[in-house]
Parts: structure tokens; sequence; C-alpha cells
């Protein structure tokens, strides 16, 4: 589901898309990422790439935080990890030496075609959305 409330397809899409998973709305490296991203969405715009950010948040959750950080483009919701599991992007995690399942932060740049052109896996999140625009930027 999407922040628009509508289901998001993506064999609907006339341009290409970027899709960025993120573990947590409100937390300091998803914040700054979909910061980032949001800086950069006219750009992405303008090459004809659309951006999505999915995590297992609920709507209700990216509503807010789509209306606190005044984010452009759609946030999706995966609440059953469905999508993340098909992406692959539901994984082992460790934190403090603690193990557990959870979103492993990465990046998928699909064109128009609908062909993948890169993953992004285990993204740091400074300077990353500027990454994937000259990514972008080199396909044209």
């Amino acid at each position: 589901m999407s922040t628009s409330s509508k289901i998001f397809e993506l064999s609907k899409l006339k341009n290409g898309i970027i899709i960025y998973f993120y573990p947590k709305d409100n937390t300091p490296g998803c914040t700054l990422e979909t910061i980032d991203f949001s800086k950069l969405y006219k750009k992405f715009k303008n090459l004809k790439y659309d951006v999505v950010g999915i995590s297992k948040d609920s709507i209700e959750s990216h509503l807010n935080f789509k209306e606190r950080f005044k984010v452009p483009f759609h946030l999706l919701s995966d609440e059953k990890v469905q999508v993340q599991k098909k992406y692959g992007i539901w994984g082992m995690k460790s934190f403090l030496g603690k193990k557990y399942m959870g979103t492993i932060r990465s990046t998928i740049v699909i064109d128009d075609k609908g062909k993948i052109l890169k993953i992004w896996p285990n993204v740091r999140v400074k300077g990353h959305a500027q990454e994937v625009l000259d990514f972008i930027k080199s396909q044209k």
C-alpha cells in the first residue's frame, strides 16, 4: 500500500524507478536518506525516474513521516515484508552483538522497461542519493 492510498503497481509505471528500502521511519539514518532523496527528487524526475521508499512501517507512520519531512514522493508499506523478501532485502542483521531479522538498507534502480540496472546492498546513507543520481546520469 502507498501513501497515495492506492496499491502500487510497478508494471504500470512509465518512467524508470528508484526503490530504496529502509528500516524505519523517523530514525536518524532513514530520515537523512529520505531527505537526501527528497532534495534530489526534481533531478530524478527530469531524468524520467520516479522514487519510492519502502519499509515495514504502517501507512499511518509513513503519512506522518512524509508530512513531517515534506517528502515529495510516495512511501510504500510492506508490513508483511513480502516485497523485501522478494528482492532479498529482508535478512539477518546484527546490532551490539545481537542477531535479528530486519530490513537490509538497499537501493534498486529499474529502467522504464522493467530491467534492473543496479542494486546497492548494505547502503551507507551519506552521499548515497547523489551516487544513485550520478549512476542514472551515466546511463543516459
